[in-house]
């Protein structure tokens, strides 16, 4: 890959669109200083991402854009574009099948930089990662700008260990590394956060785990309440089913009679099974013995065939043994053979021999001879050269001194030009109108709009700064609003939980009670417990073991209760109990009494039931049974933990197992109701609050509109109006300027002129003496032309007869060479044969061994096949003995059918009238179908229910099973039925983040792996390219120096981190430390360490800027040698201002700058021009 021309629009000094060419491998860029060739250098850099504008020589990254001239105005953008010519395909993977690539940038003034790749925009990173590991790059040891090549030695060890890198090719490794470190930092705080969630939403899933297991519990207690009750039913149902088969028992006579002939039938068909049995024993001893007799008969067969193969066997080892035998004859044959031939060739080689080393003596003499021939032509070309050399240097002189004179007369031309064009136009220059007061004017608007915009700056702030706390009371009002809704939810839910608890407490399950209540207008009747309210919750208990089922009573109406008791009777099953809702009752004693713990809450009772005035309040049980003694008949005492002890008596039961906690869970649900409305009333006045919070911040912030509106229409006029104050400055700064730059430049010409005139006469001078001088070489060259053609002809000679010598030993060698390879290749084939001899004679060895074996079982297979012939015939007797046996059999199976078949008749008949008793028992089974009917109303499943049932079960243990299951539900107390699915949620949650948390886990641990290869491919290719450079620079240091030595050494043991540190001892110096060195040393160093690295890794091109500066003449002429002769392989674009460095280019670019601040490129070609010059 090279660097095929370079396009400038707008870079620098380049204003016009330039195309700067590359056609040759050494184009040497020359022109005055300060004319703008390191521009060229600058835009290659520039375009490759050089993001430092220092390294630029400027101060912003806009000040590569031309920036105006004295005559142009300044330009809007700069573009550069490098094309490269990738036809050999040095660039690999997606670029390399394009053989032309063109890189290319954009910045504007605004500073908004492009990149395109093919005219395709793309990022910096895309520009980059092309030259990545090319050595190429913005800073890459292929691009040496002014000064860095003495820099380049005095570097820091880490900075010297870049150029190691990037020749390794280890940058791009570097570049992953640093991206993959990146990819493991955000993969840390990612993996942090994730735990912080995790941990959080561990202690939420304990929390909702808890009352999860609580929900469950309370949907199990509540399903095995209901089919307790299913059960219960059953039970009964049961009970009155066992009535109902005691009207079967003359279907159980019929039955024991079927039996009886069921069983005599089974008998028969038990006896025909066993007949069955014994002739299928029959058949199957039949079937072995018929087994046998065909198995005997197999082997006989089978004897025989393996009888009949050994024969055929023993006759093949015979043919085999003397197929051997024939193989082992015709090997020996051939092995006579091919010593026949050996021993030829042996003899005809040792002929051969003396005949090779003779000629072999001759050649080497005339070899001799040659080297001789070719030396004095060396000799002779040396005496040439250095002839040519001082004669072309008195030539150079001559034509440089024209040169010299011919520019130096174009020179005064253009000065009087010159001269002329600047007298021109200082007279035509003219002073612009100055208006000082309209320019004070405009000044003193500007101070005004000045202060205008620091009054609305203010402005501005004030009303940020009230936007600013209007948004804090906005946020804080938006928090305790979610705080109050978030509460509102968890109170709403407890609220369901407990209604749904209360509900299912006060539910009646009966369809049949629930139907009656409705016939009687009851339907909607409010219960006791909905109308009663406790006091102090801690005789709740109390309270409730008192009433007890009464709870549940439905209140009506003194004047319903006897029609109600009439219509009791119609209810086949029912609990019920009525309270009279309306009766006042009688003036009785509350104090330390239940009935001071109860009020009246509804509208439908108007008293406390009566009971609890008769049961006094005790704090203990040793203070209950002090009072009991004390109390009138009928009273009793009730402790707060429940205890109910009477005269004689003692009760405990906690209360009935439907109302159990009844009257605390209406507390709690009137207490919820209460701050949930009372929440409601908060939320409004809370959304009120912040609709105004809002109102408010729109207001702000229309202010802050209209007041930036207003700062943005003043600072627009105040912009307008420097803008005018700053053009009329400018006009007459120019003028100023233009004047004084004009009697500068006129002073300049005059001097100018007069220098120009004395150069003139001085080169006139140098011009005449070199002529002079030429004309003296003139006779020598003569002198010389004739030994060259003398010392040509007799080295022709010399070549021809070694030539001649040379054709002979290579015949003779190549018929040795031949004539060995025959005998080697007999003696393979010797070899070979043995080889073969030996496995003929082991094979023929194990045939004599085979056919032995063959020939000595034979007796032995003619006896066994004499025993074989006797046992068949013993099996064929067993076998018609067995025949016999089985046709008896067969024949007792036939009368056993018939008695069979007279046992079903019978069976038949009393099966028959037992059918007409069955018919007579559904009838009484109608009873039964009534309790059905109750069943199906409660939506039990009867079957399913008796087989759950155990034989034991009554119907008391059953009542009491379900009051402890409704004690179990009570004592769960508030449930949140929606923590099941929430659970289930975050859990599912929790499960995500879990496998988000391994696969981080797993992407830290690839990402370590990939840092730990990257590490390994580092320090090995660093290792090596080190190792490598430091071979190259002990070579070419010497090279470059003509002796001394150069080598680099390591900071340190880390090949990751170490740095690069180089010691350079010219020839006959023993300096401590490469500072000690001159400016022409170190740059000589450094170019020996340049070109080092590019003999390991040369990248596509390399730019050297005024590299040779600090040389002298000598050592430019060995710099200039090494570029030119690796300009064979690599492309050079050099700086110079050395003749030289000039005459070794092949193609030379000028940069001139006749107009002031513009760059413009001048091109020649050497070889064009040398052929134009001989012509």
């Amino acid at each position: 890959m090279r660097l095929k021309c370079i396009r400038l629009a707008g870079f620098k000094s380049f204003v016009d669109p330039t195309t700067v060419p590359f056609t040759k491998n050494m184009t040497c860029v020359v022109g005055p200083n300060g004319c703008g060739k390191s521009n060229i250098i600058d835009a290659v850099r520039w375009v490759m991402g050089e993001s430092s504008a220092k390294h630029l020589r400027g101060e912003s990254m806009t000040d590569v854009i031309f920036n105006g001239s004295t005559a142009r105005k300044p330009v809007s953008q700069a573009s550069i574009e490098l094309v490269f010519d990738n036809s050999d395909g040095t660039l690999k993977g997606q670029f390399g099948q394009y053989a032309e690539i063109a890189l290319k940038r954009q910045v504007t003034r605004e500073g908004q930089s492009s990149y395109f790749l093919n005219g395709t925009k793309c990022r910096r990173k895309d520009i980059t990662e092309i030259f990545l590991g090319t050595g190429l790059g913005s800073r890459s040891y292929a691009i040496i700008e002014q000064g860095m090549i003495s820099r380049l030695i005095e570097a820091k060890p880490e900075e010297l260990r870049v150029f190691i890198e990037e020749a390794a090719g280890i940058s791009k490794y570097k570049e992953r590394r640093k991206e993959t470190e990146s990819r493991m930092r955000r993969t840390q705080e990612n993996l942090d956060r994730l735990l912080d969630i995790r941990e959080e939403l561990e202690r939420q899933l304990q929390r909702l785990q808890r009352q999860a297991e609580a929900a469950h519990r309370y949907r199990e207690l509540k399903s095995q309440e209901r089919r307790l009750k299913g059960q219960l039913r059953a039970i009964r149902w049961r009970d009155f089913d066992y009535q109902i088969r005691q009207f079967s028992s003359v279907i159980g006579d019929l039955e024991i009679q079927s039996e009886k002939h069921l069983f005599a039938l089974r008998r028969a068909e038990t006896e025909i099974e066993d007949s069955r049995q014994q002739h299928q024993d029959a058949n199957d001893q039949l079937e072995k013995v018929q087994a046998t007799f065909y198995e005997l008969g197999n082997q006989i067969t089978k004897l025989e065939q393996q009888m009949t193969h050994q024969k055929q066997r023993g006759q093949q080892l015979q043919i085999d043994l003397g197929e051997v035998d024939r193989h082992i004859q015709e090997n020996l044959h051939e092995q006579q053979q091919d010593q026949s031939r050996l021993a030829e060739v042996e003899l005809i080689l040792a002929e051969l021999e003396p005949a090779f080393e003779m000629q072999q003596e001759a050649s080497e003499a005339l070899e001799m001879a040659l080297e001789e021939a070719e030396e004095n032509v060396q000799q002779w070309q040396h005496r040439w050269d250095s002839f040519n050399q001082k004669a072309q240097q008195y030539q150079r002189d001559a034509e440089l001194a024209q040169s010299r004179i011919q520019q130096h007369e174009r020179s005064l031309q253009e000065l009087q030009q010159r001269q002329q064009r600047l007298q021109d136009q200082q007279s035509s220059l003219e002073a612009p109108e100055e208006h000082d007061d309209e320019l004070e004017l405009m000044q003193e608007s500007a101070l005004e709009f000045e202060l205008t915009l620091e009054q609305l700056e203010e402005q501005a702030q004030e009303k940020a700064a009230e936007l600013q706390q209007c948004r804090q009371n906005l946020t804080q009002q938006q928090q305790q609003l979610d705080q109050t809704r978030e509460q509102q939810q968890i109170n709403r839910g407890r609220l369901a939980s407990l209604q749904a608890l209360q509900d299912a407490a006060l539910a009646d399950d009966d369809q049949n009670q629930q139907r009656w209540l409705a016939q009687q207008g009851l339907s909607n009747a409010p219960k006791l417990a909905q109308q009663l309210t406790v006091r102090n919750e801690r005789w709740a208990v109390a309270v409730e073991t008192v009433l007890g089922a009464h709870l549940q009573s439905v209140c009506c109406k003194s004047l319903q209760l006897p029609e109600l008791a009439q219509q009791l009777d119609k209810l086949k099953q029912a609990d019920l109990s009525f309270y009279l809702a309306d009766q006042n009752t009688p003036e009785l004693p509350t104090e330390q009494t239940l009935a001071s713990q109860v009020t009246v809450e509804g509208t439908e009772v108007k008293s406390i039931p009566e009971q609890l005035y008769r049961v006094v309040m005790a704090e203990n049980t040793e203070q209950a049974f002090a009072r009991i003694a004390q109390l009138p008949a009928g009273y009793s005492v009730m402790t707060e933990t429940g205890i109910w002890i009477g005269p004689g008596w003692l009760r405990y039961q906690q209360g009935n197992q439907q109302a159990q906690g009844v009257l605390n869970r209406a507390k709690d649900i009137e207490n919820l109701q209460q701050e949930l409305e009372l929440a409601d009333e908060q939320l409004l006045e809370l959304e009120t609050q912040q609709e105004e919070l809002k109102s408010k911040q729109l207001t702000i912030e229309q202010q802050i509109s209209q007041v930036a509106d207003q700062r943005m229409a003043v600072q627009q006029q105040k912009s307008e109006l420097d803008s005018q104050i700053r053009t009329r400055q400018l006009k007459l700064e120019q003028f100023t300027e233009r004047q004084r730059h004009l009697n500068e430049e006129l002073a300049q010409v005059v001097a100018r002129w007069e220098e120009e005139e004395g150069l003139l006469e001085q080169s006139r001078e140098e011009w005449q003496l070199a002529l002079e001088q030429t004309e003296e070489f003139a006779e020598e060259r003569e002198h010389l032309q004739a030994d060259k053609d003398r010392f040509r002809e007799h080295y022709e000679q010399q070549r021809q007869m070694v030539r001649s010598e040379r054709e002979k030993l290579h015949q003779l060698a190549l018929r040795k060479q031949e004539l060995t390879g025959q005998q080697q290749l007999a003696q393979k084939g010797i070899e070979r044969i043995e080889q073969q001899l030996e496995r003929l004679r082991d094979k023929r060895e194990q045939l004599i061994e085979d056919l032995e074996l063959v020939q000595e079982p034979k007796e032995d297979s003619e006896i066994q096949l004499d025993e074989l012939i006797e046992r068949r015939a013993e099996q064929e007797e067993s076998l018609l003995q067995y025949r016999d046996r089985a046709q008896q059999l067969n024949e007792a199976m036939r009368q056993m059918e018939k008695s069979r078949t007279e046992h079903e008749r019978d069976l038949e008949r009393v099966r028959t009238e037992l059918e007409k008793m069955r018919m007579q028992q559904q009838t009484l089974s109608v009873q039964r179908e009534g309790i059905n009917e109750q069943l199906d109303e409660i939506g039990g499943d009867l079957q399913e229910l008796l087989r759950e049932l155990p034989e034991e079960a009554t119907a008391s243990e059953w009542q009491e099973r379900q009051n402890q299951v409704s004690e179990k539900i009570k004592r769960l107390g508030a449930i949140n039925l929606a923590a099941i699915e929430e659970y289930e949620a975050q859990l599912e949650r929790k499960q995500y983040l879990d496998a988000q948390h391994d696969e981080l886990t797993e992407a830290l641990g690839m990402l370590d792996g990939a840092i730990r290869k990257i590490d390994k491919e580092t320090r090995q290719r660093f290792k090596q390219t080190f190792d490598d450079v430091n071979g190259w620079l002990q070579q070419l240091f010497p090279k470059v120096f003509g002796g001394g030595s150069a080598w680099l050494a390591l900071t340190g043991d880390d090949m990751l981190e170490t740095g690069v540190s180089i010691m350079a001892r010219p020839p006959g110096k023993k300096n401590s430390t490469i500072h000690l060195l001159s400016g022409g040393e170190k740059a000589l160093t450094a170019i020996a360490l340049v070109f080092s690295i590019f003999q390991l890794n040369p990248a596509p091109f390399c730019m050297l800027d005024e590299v040779d500066a600090p040389l002298d003449d000598a050592n430019v002429g060995r710099y200039a040698n090494i570029v030119k002769e690796m300009s064979a392989h690599l492309q050079f674009i050099y700086i110079s201002h050395n003749k030289i460095a000039m005459e070794m280019a092949d193609h030379l670019m000028g940069v001139t700058m006749q107009e002031p601040g513009v760059s413009r490129i001048v091109a020649v070609d050497i070889d064009e021009a040398s052929a134009l010059v001989d012509v």
